[in-house]
């Protein structure tokens, strides 16, 4: 039976590929890139040998440690089709109870599973060059094989079950917003680190963390073996059993649903080729960020804006540079401009929605919800930017213990600036160029201008300006506190956004026939 998913599943492949040169094209390409990469790390785990124990513990522990979470994770990512689903095996009368075992073991087959096969060879290896019996170095090595294969299966069942099949662009965007907020800054972190030729002691701490945790317990205790931790090793050894046999589990449960459960059918309609118009759900706030996220990806007005944002971040250090002001003081200015500029950006939205105002009008939405979804494409859009900009800042100055005082000012400017400009887009609008026209042509008309603008943005640095102060003293002075300046720029921004959306919000109720009389005639 074995042999026959896998015909089967080679069918599906071949068949898939046949008169699409472009996918095949894709394929080969892919296939090339994963030799190549399996090669390089083949080469790199190989070199571990020769350097010191604890090196290489901490470096194969936090490299396998990843390739798990990684199995589990590309798929619901990846959003890709399911060759091995259960459901396509289901009217070939194999036992419900024996499929989950043979499609686990035809998941073997395949090329991540052969990649990660090979690199493993390479694990185990260099394990036991460091004196660990090969018994429990091949031992190892099979249970993180068998934990990350199972693990993948896990994460596609998962998808499968609870994500869409067809996977829109806009769902697949923002995960790949998660991933750059969670993936960058930590990459950023570890690229930043002093090596000089060995592992940081920062990284042996969380390869040792990891270790007792299901992601890396399985790589751990051949290393731990070797330097003599055996209780540590034992505990290991088990953790990395029992996840095994856990994952086993959770693949052989959810294939046995989808092999015996019949989802009852919803009534639900249609809506295929919605965009974030189908992804967001289906209210007053659903339509408003949805219509606002078009406007925001599409209208080149909103995208200059936005692109403008990281360069005037970037160019204030030019003159604090030339003026004599160090680099490490210089360098922390950028991120505080940008998410001063980010809160800024919708304090006129109103008046760029031009005569499609009229829908929120005619349509009677009310203003809490007009205030919510409007902020939504600013801060889709700001937080990734500045999760990569924060860490990028720390590596310049080359003190991570600033992080939570960066966090604090970040977060003020951001909210406090969200929050005066849901007030000041319905209370002070001015005319700005109309759709299709230049994003630099300015109309003639500019009434309000001066106050809604002053008003948001020199609002929003008064108002942080607690977080601002406590944070300057942890800047120049190692020693102090950055708790303080942390939790007076989160609950400053959360109160300011939250009073700005209610008085924005109340503001478009009032004003919402003044508000359709401003954008037809300016």
């Amino acid at each position: 039976m074995v042999a026959h998913v896998l015909r089967l599943r080679l069918m599906l492949a071949l068949g898939a590929l046949r008169g699409d040169r472009s996918r095949v094209t894709r394929t080969v390409v892919a296939l090339l890139l994963t030799a190549a990469a399996t090669t390089v790390a083949i080469i790199a785990i190989r070199s571990l040998s020769h350097t010191s124990e604890a090196a290489a513990h901490a470096v194969i522990v936090l490299g396998s440690s990843a390739v798990v979470l990684g199995f589990f994770v590309a798929p619901i990512l990846a959003g890709s089709v399911d060759q091995l689903d259960p459901r396509r095996f289901a009217v070939f009368g194999v036992d419900d109870r024996r499929l989950p075992g043979i499609l686990a073991v035809a998941a073997l087959v395949s090329v991540p599973s052969l990649a990660l096969l090979l690199v493993q060879g390479a694990i185990v290896g260099v394990a036991i060059s460091f004196g660990t019996p090969w018994a429990l170095a091949v031992l190892s090595g099979i249970l993180t094989l068998v934990t990350a294969v199972l693990a993948a299966r896990v994460g596609m069942a998962l998808s499968a079950r609870l994500l869409p099949e067809r996977r829109s662009r806009e769902l697949t965007s923002l995960f790949a917003l998660a991933v750059i907020v969670i993936a960058v800054p930590v990459g950023v972190f570890v690229a930043s680190l002093g090596w000089a030729g060995a592992v940081p002691p920062a990284l042996h701490s969380v390869a040792g963390v990891l270790g007792m945790t299901p992601l890396g317990a399985s790589a751990a205790f051949p290393f731990l073996i070797v330097s003599g931790q055996t209780g540590a090793a034992w505990i290991a050894v088990v953790i990395a059993v029992l996840t095994a046999a856990g994952v086993a589990w959770g693949w052989t449960a959810l294939a046995y649903r989808a092999l015996t459960t019949t989802e009852r059918p919803t009534a639900v309609r249609e809506r295929p080729g919605l965009g974030w118009f189908g992804l967001l759900p289906s209210n007053a706030f659903g339509a408003v960020a949805a219509r606002s996220l078009v406007y925001w990806l599409r209208d080149r007005r909103y995208i200059i804006n936005v692109v403008i944002v990281p360069i005037a971040g970037v160019l204030t250090v030019v003159p604090l540079t030339v003026a004599g002001v160090p680099l490490a003081l210089a360098a922390a200015l950028p991120v505080a401009v940008m998410a001063l500029f980010f809160g800024w950006l919708p304090h006129n939205d109103v008046a760029y929605d031009s005569t499609a105002f009229w829908i929120h009008v005619a349509s009677g939405v009310r203003g809490l919800p007009d205030r919510l979804g409007r902020l939504v494409p600013v801060v889709l859009i700001a937080i990734p930017t500045l999760a990569v900009a924060i860490p990028v800042t720390l590596a310049v100055i080359g003190r991570w213990s600033l992080l939570p005082a960066f966090i604090g000012v970040v977060a003020s400017l951001l909210l406090t600036g969200l929050g005066l400009a849901s007030v000041t887009s319905v209370v002070a609008p001015y005319g700005v160029s109309r759709p299709g026209d230049s994003p630099f042509q300015q109309p003639q008309r500019s009434r309000g201008g001066a106050l809604g603008q002053a008003s948001a943005l020199i609002g929003a640095v008064v108002l942080s300006l607690p977080a601002l102060l406590l944070a300057w003293q942890p800047l120049v002075d190692p020693e102090a506190s950055t708790a303080p300046a942390f939790w007076a720029g989160i609950l400053i921004g959360a109160a300011v956004l939250v009073v700005g959306v209610l008085a924005g919000g109340r503001a478009f109720d009032r004003r919402g026939a003044e508000l359709m009389e401003f954008v037809e005639t300016v």
